[in-house]
């Protein structure tokens, strides 16, 4: 649901200098007032520091944290029968404020009620994003559509103090409805580019997120939330919303990782640590839990201007499997079904899946990465030549072992050390067979842009990670 979900808007990589935070906190607290290491067999590493999961986000273990943005409530059990089988655990879906409180204090929450109760029945968990404005309480200004770029009126993002009160007491009494039910929150999407009319405010944005967390956590303590589902990483947007204190009352931050389509998502690593670094220095000294990071929407279209299809399916699997090796537990791919029909319009092509409910090839990628590494952790990575090769381990709690493989660059043999005494079954990313070449203490495998898994045998034969 970004404006940028294309090929050309990149983050600037410019760290917020001290004169431009000091202005931005002044701004902030003026709105407020208103409202990796070496181990195992043969040096494979280890992953970057991985923080324990906090409240009820997924355990970093396939396909827990897999995820997909749909755009439905009622009446698609199809669609909820085909992201189960696909191996989705988790969709990501607008929680309407002006389509839940039609009257001032009155709550209908029908629409959820069944969405919640078709994804139980099916094992799927919800990430609902509490948005958007409610006319009821703001008024209509000029403002952009964050899709088209057209300007047009909108009502306006709540700022005033009664509007922030009402939007918190709506968050808080579906947090109360819908309590023991493990929804994870959002608090809005993207507020730093139009979908926070007229326009971006960070201070605007953070005392409407405080509000909410607040009557959030009075009427369920044990919910779990999560903010501020930024469009890319805007860093000064980000040290501005963390210096006001917003981490206090959050259990994972979460962003939409967005980049050029040159990018493959392999390159949001570096933007991940940098983001965990601003994360660490605006926790208070007494708060030391690891507060975990979340790829709460991204995808890569299909369009003429965007990637492939086969680009699109390799893109998604390696989403997944970096963003666990990073640290990663959650990630939300967008999207799950085709908008339209239109090859050259972006938003009609981000969908696994065709308007009609046909896979595309990245439905299957995903669901043979799913049933390959079902109950697996991504351990470690295999140290090798080219930085632009991947062979990450991936373990169950019973010592099965599956090696994931792939590379960023041309596709290319690769050969690393391998125990003797070891046996290897190969899976293509398109779900068929192949046995790799095993000899003298050696494995070749032949890696490509889409993901192939090596089963180990027996299991347990390399080492456990340390």
């Amino acid at each position: 649901m970004t404006t940028d979900k294309n090929t050309s808007r990149r983050p600037s990589g410019r760290a917020p200098g001290r004169p431009a935070q000091a202005r931005s906190i002044g701004r902030l607290r003026g709105a407020l007032g208103t409202a990796a290491a070496i181990a195992g067999f043969a040096g494979w590493l280890g992953p970057a520091a991985v923080p324990a999961p906090a409240a009820d986000l997924p355990e970093p273990v396939i396909p827990q944290g897999v995820g997909v943005n749909i755009h439905f409530t009622r009446g698609h059990e199809r669609d909820l029968d085909m992201i189960a089988a696909a191996g989705f655990r988790f969709i990501r879906m607008d929680f309407s404020w002006q389509g839940t409180e039609r009257k001032p204090g009155q709550y209908s929450w029908s629409d959820y009620d069944e969405l919640t109760s078709q994804l139980e029945r099916r094992g799927l968990r919800a990430l609902y994003i509490l948005d958007y404005s409610n006319s009821l309480y703001e008024e209509t200004v000029d403002a952009r559509n964050p899709i088209t770029g057209q300007n047009r009126r909108d009502v306006a993002s709540p700022r005033r103090p009664e509007s922030v009160a009402a939007f918190a007491r709506w968050a808080g009494a579906a947090a109360g409805h819908f309590r023991g039910h493990r929804i994870i929150w959002e608090i809005w999407n993207e507020p730093n580019i139009s979908f926070w009319k007229p326009k971006p405010d960070v201070g605007q944005y953070t005392a409407l997120a405080l509000a909410a967390c607040r009557a959030i956590r009075a009427a369920d303590p044990q919910a779990t939330i999560v903010a501020p589902a930024t469009s890319e990483f805007p860093w000064e947007f980000l040290e501005s919303f963390f210096a006001a204190g917003a981490l206090d009352h959050l259990d994972a931050v979460s962003v939409h990782p967005y980049r050029d389509y040159k990018r493959p998502p392999e390159t949001a690593s570096d933007d991940y640590r940098r983001l965990r670094e601003l994360i660490r220095r605006h926790q208070p000294p007494s708060d030391r839990r690891a507060l975990p990071i979340l790829s709460g929407e991204w995808g890569y279209a299909t369009h003429t201007r965007g990637v492939s299809l086969e680009t699109q399916a390799a893109f998604l699997v390696r989403q997944q499997l970096a963003n666990l090796h990073d640290g990663v537990p959650l990630s939300i791919w967008y999207d799950w079904k085709n908008d339209g029909s239109d090859p050259g319009e972006r938003e009609h092509n981000f969908g696994t899946v065709g308007t009609d409910l046909a896979p595309k090839p990245a439905y299957r990628a995903l669901q043979v990465m799913t049933r390959e590494l079902a109950g697996c952790r991504i351990s470690r990575r295999v140290p090798l030549p080219d930085p632009a090769d991947y062979v990450l381990v991936a373990e169950t709690e019973s010592g099965r072992q599956v090696l994931a493989a792939w590379t960023t660059g041309e596709a290319r043999s690769v050969t690393f050390a391998f125990p003797a005494a070891g046996r290897a079954k190969g899976v293509t990313g398109a779900g068929e067979s192949f046995d790799p070449v095993v000899r003298d203490g050696q494995i070749t495998l032949a890696l490509g842009p889409l993901p192939q898994y090596v089963r180990i045998e027996p299991a347990g034969l390399l080492p456990p990670t340390p």
